[in-house]
């Protein structure tokens, strides 16, 4: 047994609580070493009765370790526990807050874990609308123009050649009048990308948080989308920026305009004065952008009314929520705070973070409810797109991810193809259909929110940034209706069965570029089985019994081997 890889600790993602009668407790060990274990546990304060045991299951398996993991609950939610370790020889070890031991604890035994009292306030509340959710994100410009009166200056014709800085008209009234087609399509929760004051087409540099761009709309439109999204079953998310504001917004033109005597200096991280907007000798986003200068939230000032902010909107229209860009370089405090003031005035808001890398430390249920899972993205790209990960890395690679984070929150995770700042998915595929359809068949089926980038389900194509921005197809015509059509399918399979949205993960084949997984939630079981290959495949597996393929609604029985299509997916509902 390697013992340098066994880890534990008393906090999220290693022990957290489920519910109040509820303690998960996860273990890691290295891959493949560990035949089984089991946890002891008991109540702290009971020096008498002997530990109560409990086998714990294998719930990720990466390269390097296995991830196990158990529940445990007791009537005073006050747990004292530790660990039995059996490799595959037999060898028996013991593992403690002191470390590892070959002696099992006493009844007495102090040295046990101490999870000293599982509180209320403590819990996270799991949002299940999210996990239930079909996410569809709009880049508002290129989506649709429904009303040309408020039309920029600089307009291009629609679906003509896009550049970084060009302007296509779309608005608020577009996107209203396409809500039905959204509500068709299967969406339940609506995207924007920011919508607030600003003079680019991406609105990524604010100038004003509480002011709709008029090239978007008004206040009243705004009221208007939210209400007609909620009519029609559809929660919708507002897209902000509190890392960085605009160099236009007023209190960054107070101290440009009065130096160190500017009462808003402190507002933001000011290098020397006065401020010098072309050799920007000020804090920004990314390097030198001029235009984006940081905001120090750690200033009373700026905190106080970048939480204004969150509120107002949740309050004022009625949005269900923020997606918060950049949001990995603000600090915990502040998102604490965000945390609460949304909440307050919605408690059934959430709170989304633009994070590219692993953000255990912002998910912990006192900041953000998710994030955008690149992750994922870039190892379907590579798994699905281009075809150079091989399949044992890529379901390596998923396996971490899941591991990371509490179970309620990979259950929320926000699992793109693509969004406005990566190419687009079926350029990725190199506009082959197959891999496009395999990979959403994949998206749909696994653990987490299915998440659609506009445009992607008509078969829209670009490179990188400001191509992936494209303007929506609306001609019926030069859509990709089988693409349509597919996306429909996937959204309705996942729809009807929660297993799918709730179920637990177990891969059970991963060869050849072949995955097969299974997903169960209660007594209901789904196979789903991913031939990434052009030739057909007959995979033998210890698996007999009755089963729906939900995708042709064929009955079919299997006699312990799958037979898979090239490029072809198999969703098999237990019946």
């Amino acid at each position: 047994m390697n013992k340098h890889a066994i880890y534990h600790i008393t906090e999220a993602p290693f022990a957290y609580g489920k519910d109040l009668n509820t303690l998960v407790v996860r273990i890691r060990t290295t891959s493949r070493d560990v035949k089984s274990c089991t946890v002891y546990y008991k109540d702290r304060y009971d020096w008498i009765n002997p530990f109560e045991e409990k086998p714990m299951k294998v719930i990720a398996e990466s390269e390097l370790f296995d991830y196990f993991q158990g529940e445990i609950s007791l009537k005073e939610n006050r747990y004292r526990y530790y660990f039995k370790l059996e490799d595959k020889g037999g060898k028996v070890t013991y593992f403690d807050e002191r470390g590892l031991s070959e002696k099992e604890l006493e009844k007495k035994g102090a040295t046990a874990f101490q999870y000293a009292y599982l509180a209320e306030g403590d819990l996270y509340e799991e949002e299940k609308w999210l996990q239930e959710a079909v996410v569809y994100q709009i880049f508002p410009d290129r989506f649709n123009n429904g009303d040309s009166t408020i039309n920029p200056s600089n307009i291009s014709k629609w679906g003509g050649k896009v550049s970084v800085n060009s302007m296509f008209g779309g608005d608020l009234q577009g996107v209203i009048d396409k809500i039905q087609y959204l509500k068709d399509l299967g969406v339940t929760l609506l995207y924007l990308t920011p919508i607030f004051k600003s003079a680019t087409n991406h609105k990524y540099n604010t100038a004003d948080y509480f002011d709709i761009d008029p090239q978007f709309g008004t206040l009243e439109t705004a009221k208007e989308l939210v209400e007609k999204c909620h009519e029609n079953g559809i929660k919708i998310v507002f897209d902000a920026v509190f890392n960085h504001s605009g160099s236009d917004f007023f209190a960054f033109q107070d101290v440009v305009e009065k130096g160190e005597e500017s009462k808003y200096k402190d507002w933001y991280h000011i290098y020397n004065f006065p401020v010098d907007t072309k050799g920007v000798n000020y804090y920004t986003f990314a390097t030198n952008v001029s235009q984006m200068p940081k905001f120090n939230t750690n200033n009373v000032g700026a905190r106080e009314y970048l939480l204004r902010v969150g509120e107002y909107w949740v309050k004022e229209i009625g949005i269900d929520g923020w997606r918060l860009d950049v949001c990995d370089e603000v600090d915990h405090e502040f998102w604490r705070a965000f945390k609460k003031v949304v909440k307050a005035a919605n408690k059934e808001a959430i709170i989304i973070g633009e994070i590219m890398h692993e953000a255990n430390s912002f998910l912990k249920g006192d900041e953000l409810d998710s994030i955008m899972n690149y992750p994922f993205k870039f190892s379907m790209v590579e798994f699905f797109g281009y075809r150079t990960l091989s399949v044992e890395k890529f379901n390596d690679i998923l396996a971490v991810n899941r591991a990371l984070y509490m179970d309620s929150i990979t259950r929320q995770l926000w699992n793109l193809l693509g969004s406005h700042d990566t190419k687009r998915f079926l350029t990725e595929c190199d506009d082959y259909m197959d891999r496009m359809k395999l990979a959403i068949g994949f998206q749909f089926s696994y653990i987490g929110v299915p998440y659609i980038y506009y445009g992607d389900e008509v078969g829209l194509n670009g490179g990188d940034d400001p191509q992936c921005r494209k303007c929506m197809i609306w001609d019926e015509k030069k859509q990709n209706k089988e693409l349509l059509d597919f996306y429909k399918k996937m959204i309705n399979i996942r729809k009807e069965n929660q297993t799918l949205v709730y179920g637990d993960y177990n891969t059970i084949y991963c060869k050849d570029n072949v995955l097969i997984f299974e997903r169960t939630f209660e007594s209901n079981n789904i196979i789903i089985a991913v031939n990434n290959n052009k030739e057909a495949h007959t995979i033998s597996l210890d698996i007999k019994g009755s089963y729906e393929e939900l995708l042709t609604l064929e009955k079919i029985s299997i006699e312990r081997s799958i037979n898979l299509k090239p490029m072809g997916i198999e969703i098999l509902r237990k019946i």
